[in-house]
């Protein structure tokens, strides 16, 4: 028994039946009580935080903060090898687990996604983009690299392509040639639905890439296409909005191989000349 721990022993024949509560205790929970507060130790104890304040007086310490020190210093020196491997362990075996739970909700948000495509609407937002003069994307937030990588895309087939960044970014005039793509996930971005909602009633043409048909996006929207973004934690996952926005573009460049062929060879081309890639 290390030093403190047998002062609090030793002195158990002189101790009221109020401090003996908390020696009772706190030999008793030698690994949590370095880690209690003054108020958590008097509640687990069952006595008020004078009484605490008067038992660590009692054993000799100046205050609370002293005697908590003495048993984080004493628990250090009590953790042998082994029990720090264990520890280790059991730390690395937790990371693990968060690990793999990511990418088993992401696995089944992809699954849950292609389960409940509707294939027609996909249909319908590769005529909608074939067809379009211009296209607008707006994407804001944490999808902005949705909006990026949607971009980045039809980049390959289209040179009609523009990411709504700012205000100034905002089309003057749109007919029913032009087509806005607004991405928008919970939480949902207030910006994002009302340039979509604007541009709508300017007379463009709209297709809506989010999480659900509830949406605040989807009213002003002529296409929904929608993929689960839920996560293990308080941040989103992208897993099945990417996969969306993959078959989309795939499907798209299927009806325009060549176009995307000759976009690709050209791009090369540059990639050589300037020596982009190692």
């Amino acid at each position: 028994m290390s030093e403190v721990y047998q002062k609090i022993a030793e002195k158990i024949p002189n101790m009221s039946k109020a401090q003996e509560k908390i020696a009772k205790y706190i030999l008793s929970n030698p690994n949590t009580t370095p880690f209690l507060t003054v108020e958590k130790l008097a509640k687990l104890s069952g006595v008020s935080i004078a009484t605490i304040t008067r038992f660590v007086t009692f054993l000799g310490y100046k205050g609370y903060p002293e005697f908590l020190k003495d048993t984080q210093e004493s628990m250090q020196a009590q953790v042998t090898n082994s029990e720090r491997i264990k520890l280790n362990a059991e730390v690395k075996e937790e990371c693990e687990k968060n690990i793999y739970e990511v990418f088993e909700s992401d696995l089944n948000n992809i699954k849950s996604t292609m389960e409940d495509m509707n294939l027609y609407e996909i249909k319908r937002a590769v005529n909608e983009i074939m067809n379009s003069k211009r296209i607008y994307i707006v994407a804001r937030r944490s999808v902005y690299s949705l909006g990026i990588l949607l971009k980045y895309y039809l980049d390959f087939v289209f040179n009609n392509v523009y990411i709504i960044e700012n205000t100034e970014d905002i089309p003057k005039y749109v007919d029913k040639y032009d087509l806005v793509i607004g991405i928008n996930f919970e939480n949902y971005s207030r910006s994002t639905v009302e340039v979509f909602s604007y541009l709508k009633s300017k007379g463009s043409r709209t297709i809506a890439i989010t999480d659900n048909m509830l949406s605040p996006i989807v009213p002003y929207a002529d296409v929904s296409l929608t993929a689960i973004s839920k996560g293990v934690t308080s941040l989103d996952s992208f897993a099945a909005p990417i996969s969306l926005i993959n078959a989309l573009v795939v499907s798209i460049k299927e009806q325009k191989k060549e176009c995307f062929i000759n976009n690709v060879e050209l791009l090369e081309e540059t990639y050589k000349k300037f020596d982009i890639f190692i």
